[in-house]
């Protein structure tokens, strides 16, 4: 899980650490991280995608926060037993009493 967590969050810091550094024009003296290269970089994306350059980032940042779901529904998914144990317990605290497991043949019913 950590694996997928780090090959899933890499990707963004090194991306959005350009964009902002260069979008402010912070270069610290690389041509990589000047403000000229990263308009021609959106240019040249928004022209073979038949786009504005200006909607781009918005599109990357949707599509960061969807892949951001599927990353915590992965996660949920592998830990849903611990999860399951933590909201029975705050359901305990807050209903003031214990949650209780179904029984076998499933509720009872009351007698004819």
């Amino acid at each position: 899980m950590r694996y997928l967590i780090a090959a899933w969050v890499a990707p963004l810091v090194l991306f959005w650490g350009w964009y902002f550094l260069s979008l402010y024009d912070i270069n610290f003296g690389y041509v990589m991280l000047s403000r000229p290269l990263h308009d021609l970089v959106f240019e040249l994306y928004g022209e073979m995608l038949g786009i504005d350059p200006a909607t781009i980032p918005g599109m990357i940042a949707k599509a960061c926060v969807f892949d951001s779901f599927i990353v915590a529904g992965i996660w949920a998914l592998r830990r849903r037993r611990v999860i399951a144990g933590w909201i029975r317990t705050l359901r305990e605290r807050w209903a003031g009493q214990p949650s209780r497991p179904m029984l076998e043949g499933g509720p009872r019913l009351p007698a004819e």
